[in-house]
Protein backbone atom coordinates (compact mmCIF):
# COMPACT_ATOMS: atom_id res chain seq x y z
CA UNK A 1 0.00 0.00 0.00
CA UNK A 2 1.38 3.35 -0.80
CA UNK A 3 -0.16 6.46 0.41
CA UNK A 4 -0.03 9.60 -1.32
CA UNK A 5 -0.54 12.98 0.11
CA UNK A 6 -0.72 16.57 -0.92
CA UNK A 7 -2.86 19.63 -1.15
CA UNK A 8 -6.38 19.65 -1.51
CA UNK A 9 -6.30 22.91 -3.57
CA UNK A 10 -3.82 21.69 -6.26
CA UNK A 11 -2.65 23.59 -9.23
CA UNK A 12 -3.09 21.83 -12.47
CA UNK A 13 0.62 21.02 -12.44
CA UNK A 14 0.74 19.70 -9.05
CA UNK A 15 -2.55 17.99 -9.95
CA UNK A 16 -0.87 16.23 -13.28
CA UNK A 17 1.81 15.11 -11.13
CA UNK A 18 -0.17 13.29 -8.99
CA UNK A 19 -2.62 11.61 -11.78
CA UNK A 20 0.73 10.49 -13.52
CA UNK A 21 1.88 9.08 -9.39
CA UNK A 22 -1.27 7.21 -9.19
CA UNK A 23 -1.23 5.71 -12.25
CA UNK A 24 2.06 4.68 -11.82
CA UNK A 25 1.13 3.04 -8.65
CA UNK A 26 -1.83 1.41 -10.21
CA UNK A 27 -0.03 0.02 -13.07
CA UNK A 28 2.80 -1.61 -10.44
CA UNK A 29 -0.26 -3.11 -8.99
CA UNK A 30 -0.21 -1.49 -5.59
CA UNK A 31 -2.95 0.02 -4.03
CA UNK A 32 -3.33 3.72 -3.60
CA UNK A 33 -4.16 5.08 -0.09
CA UNK A 34 -5.14 9.00 0.44
CA UNK A 35 -7.17 11.15 2.24
CA UNK A 36 -9.87 10.58 -0.41
CA UNK A 37 -11.43 13.92 -0.79
CA UNK A 38 -10.18 16.78 -3.28
CA UNK A 39 -6.73 17.94 -5.18
CA UNK A 40 -3.87 15.07 -5.09
CA UNK A 41 -6.10 13.00 -3.25
CA UNK A 42 -8.74 12.80 -6.56
CA UNK A 43 -5.98 13.33 -8.97
CA UNK A 44 -4.42 10.51 -7.39
CA UNK A 45 -7.11 8.35 -7.05
CA UNK A 46 -8.26 9.02 -10.94
CA UNK A 47 -5.15 7.68 -11.82
CA UNK A 48 -4.84 4.99 -10.15
CA UNK A 49 -8.19 3.71 -11.30
CA UNK A 50 -7.22 4.85 -15.36
CA UNK A 51 -4.46 2.57 -14.84
CA UNK A 52 -6.57 -0.26 -13.53
CA UNK A 53 -5.62 0.09 -9.49
CA UNK A 54 -7.61 -0.17 -6.49
CA UNK A 55 -7.91 3.19 -4.07
CA UNK A 56 -8.92 3.80 -0.31
CA UNK A 57 -10.16 7.27 0.71
CA UNK A 58 -9.62 7.48 4.30
CA UNK A 59 -12.22 10.43 5.03
CA UNK A 60 -11.62 13.05 8.09
CA UNK A 61 -15.92 13.16 7.62
CA UNK A 62 -18.49 11.04 8.77
CA UNK A 63 -19.88 11.12 5.03
CA UNK A 64 -19.23 8.36 2.63
CA UNK A 65 -20.61 11.05 0.04
CA UNK A 66 -17.69 12.99 0.74
CA UNK A 67 -15.26 10.71 -1.00
CA UNK A 68 -14.35 11.56 -4.46
CA UNK A 69 -15.71 9.12 -7.73
CA UNK A 70 -12.31 7.22 -7.80
CA UNK A 71 -12.35 6.29 -4.17
CA UNK A 72 -13.27 2.57 -3.81
CA UNK A 73 -12.91 1.77 -0.17
CA UNK A 74 -13.86 4.78 1.61
CA UNK A 75 -12.94 4.85 5.26
CA UNK A 76 -15.58 7.15 7.41
CA UNK A 77 -13.39 8.38 10.35
CA UNK A 78 -15.63 11.50 11.83
CA UNK A 79 -12.14 12.61 13.33
CA UNK A 80 -11.45 15.69 11.05
CA UNK A 81 -7.54 16.47 10.16
CA UNK A 82 -6.35 13.72 12.92
CA UNK A 83 -6.87 10.93 9.96
CA UNK A 84 -3.68 11.93 8.59
CA UNK A 85 -1.67 9.47 10.75
CA UNK A 86 -4.00 7.03 9.55
CA UNK A 87 -3.38 7.73 6.23
CA UNK A 88 0.43 7.59 6.54
CA UNK A 89 0.02 4.54 8.74
CA UNK A 90 -1.87 2.79 6.46
CA UNK A 91 1.01 3.00 3.78
CA UNK A 92 4.06 1.02 3.66
CA UNK A 93 5.18 4.29 1.90
CA UNK A 94 4.39 7.73 1.31
CA UNK A 95 4.26 10.01 -1.76
CA UNK A 96 4.26 13.47 -1.00
CA UNK A 97 2.97 15.69 -4.21
CA UNK A 98 3.00 19.37 -3.75
CA UNK A 99 1.56 20.17 -0.46
CA UNK A 100 0.71 22.65 1.98
CA UNK A 101 0.58 22.51 6.24
CA UNK A 102 -2.05 19.37 6.55
CA UNK A 103 0.80 17.23 3.91
CA UNK A 104 3.39 18.87 6.24
CA UNK A 105 1.77 17.06 9.20
CA UNK A 106 1.60 13.71 6.83
CA UNK A 107 5.20 14.14 6.24
CA UNK A 108 5.89 14.55 10.00
CA UNK A 109 3.90 11.56 10.99
CA UNK A 110 5.45 9.26 7.89
CA UNK A 111 9.22 10.74 9.48
CA UNK A 112 8.60 10.05 13.39
CA UNK A 113 6.75 6.72 12.27
CA UNK A 114 9.73 5.31 10.23
CA UNK A 115 7.57 5.32 7.30
CA UNK A 116 9.83 5.83 4.12
CA UNK A 117 9.05 9.49 2.56
CA UNK A 118 9.17 10.62 -1.26
CA UNK A 119 8.78 13.88 -2.19
CA UNK A 120 8.02 15.23 -6.09
CA UNK A 121 7.61 19.02 -5.85
CA UNK A 122 6.90 18.85 -1.60
CA UNK A 123 8.50 19.90 1.27
CA UNK A 124 11.70 20.55 2.00
CA UNK A 125 13.25 20.36 6.07
CA UNK A 126 16.08 22.00 7.42
CA UNK A 127 17.11 21.27 10.54
CA UNK A 128 17.82 23.28 13.81
CA UNK A 129 21.85 22.92 12.98
CA UNK A 130 21.14 24.57 9.51
CA UNK A 131 21.78 20.72 7.66
CA UNK A 132 19.29 20.04 5.00
CA UNK A 133 16.89 16.56 6.22
CA UNK A 134 17.68 13.68 3.96
CA UNK A 135 14.73 11.42 4.59
CA UNK A 136 12.58 13.44 2.41
CA UNK A 137 14.02 11.58 -0.58
CA UNK A 138 13.39 14.11 -3.20
CA UNK A 139 12.75 12.41 -6.72
CA UNK A 140 12.01 14.74 -10.19
CA UNK A 141 9.25 11.91 -11.90
CA UNK A 142 6.16 10.51 -11.31
CA UNK A 143 7.65 7.03 -12.51
CA UNK A 144 10.51 8.06 -10.67
CA UNK A 145 8.52 8.42 -7.27
CA UNK A 146 6.64 5.32 -7.68
CA UNK A 147 9.95 3.58 -8.39
CA UNK A 148 11.63 4.34 -4.87
CA UNK A 149 8.52 3.92 -2.82
CA UNK A 150 7.84 0.69 -3.64
CA UNK A 151 11.22 -0.13 -3.02
CA UNK A 152 11.39 1.80 -0.27
CA UNK A 153 8.19 0.17 1.29
CA UNK A 154 9.75 -3.59 0.87
CA UNK A 155 13.02 -2.49 2.98
CA UNK A 156 11.44 -0.35 5.42
CA UNK A 157 10.15 -1.84 9.21
CA UNK A 158 8.42 0.62 10.38
CA UNK A 159 7.89 1.20 14.16
CA UNK A 160 6.33 3.26 16.81
CA UNK A 161 8.77 6.33 17.78
CA UNK A 162 10.38 6.32 21.19
CA UNK A 163 8.12 9.08 22.41
CA UNK A 164 4.69 7.55 21.49
CA UNK A 165 5.62 3.88 23.08
CA UNK A 166 4.12 3.17 26.88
Amino acid sequence: MIAVVGESHASPEIAKLAEAVGAEVGRAGAVLVCGGLKGVMEAAARGAKSAGGTTIGILPSSKREDANPYVDYPIITGIGYARNKLVVKTGQAVIAVGGSYGTLSEIAFALGYKIPVVGLNTWQLIHHDGQMDREIHRVNTPKEAVALALKLAREARPEEPTEFRK
